[in-house]
């Protein structure tokens, strides 16, 4: 139900396939995008990650059924059980995409719910079509926001809107995603999408990924940090892309008016 591959330009492609029930995740699917994150992480060989959906669908959030929450009312059901399951669950795939130190670019081909949301706005970049749908249920279901939304969703829109978001359930629809700040592009159809969101992903995958990590860090921390603290941490920053094999070659492709082959650095 989870699709994993690393073509030629060092992007990894993680799919989610399950589209006879709109890609919604199991806690397998859940915990296998965990690993496949940490996989990236680990995988020299990988220098970008790409997340999308088959079918209609990028992710209708978690499948109910199969959740924790399904028990609610029911006799001996514990809350703790919710609790542990969000922590080991989807709490566990939003900060390993969030402090991902690589690039990650999601392809939101069609409705994403909640949880699924979230999957894709805790990428760097969000791609989608005019067929892409997000949306928030969890007031619906008598639910507290999860999955980092209450995290997410402030910074990408601010939070009046996240409040409509979440509490009364206001979603957004192709380019209103974009002009709401929640993706980065808008194209016509899932077959662009597609296609640029892998050429970006290349593109990406092409580039200076160490230095591009550092910038990620700094600039996903930059709400929690204040000014002398972030200028600390930029300065130490700067000097290990300063120190690295990437900045040499940088250097030297602009000396000899050529493009940086930052692949080929190790």
């Amino acid at each position: 139900m989870i699709r994993y591959s690393v073509g030629e330009d060092s992007v990894a492609r993680l799919v989610l396939d399950r589209p006879d029930a709109k890609n919604a995740l199991t806690p397998e699917m859940r915990d296998e995008i965990v690993e496949r994150v940490r996989q990236v992480r680990a995988d020299p060989e990988v220098r970008a990650l790409l997340i999308t959906g088959v079918g209609d669908a990028f992710c209708a959030g978690m499948d109910l059924r199969s959740s924790t929450v399904a028990n609610s009312g029911q006799s001996g059901f514990d809350p703790r059980t919710t609790s542990e399951a969000l922590r080991r669950g989807v709490q566990a795939f939003i900060r390993e995409l969030w402090e991902l130190d690589k690039p990650t670019v999601a392809a939101v081909n069609g409705i994403a719910v909640g949880p699924g949301a979230h999957l894709a706005l805790a990428c760097d970049f969000v791609m989608v079509c005019e067929q892409t749908r997000f949306v928030w249920s969890f007031a619906k279901w008598g639910l507290v926001v999860d999955a980092g939304g209450a995290y997410l969703l402030p910074r990408l829109v601010g939070l009046p809107r996240a409040k409509a978001m979440v509490m009364l359930g206001e979603g957004a629809i192709g380019a209103e995603a974009v002009s709401h700040g929640l993706a980065y592009r808008c194209v016509s159809s899932p077959d662009e999408l597609d296609r640029e969101a892998s050429e970006l992903a290349a593109r990406l995958a092409a580039g200076p990924v160490r230095s591009l990590g550092l910038s990620k860090q700094l600039l996903n921390s930059s709400f929690e940090t204040d000014l002398a603290g972030l200028l600390d941490r930029e300065s130490h920053f700067q000097a290990l892309a300063a120190g690295s094999s990437e900045m040499a070659e940088g250097m030297a492709a602009f000396a000899e008016r050529r493009t940086p082959e930052f692949r080929n650095v190790h």
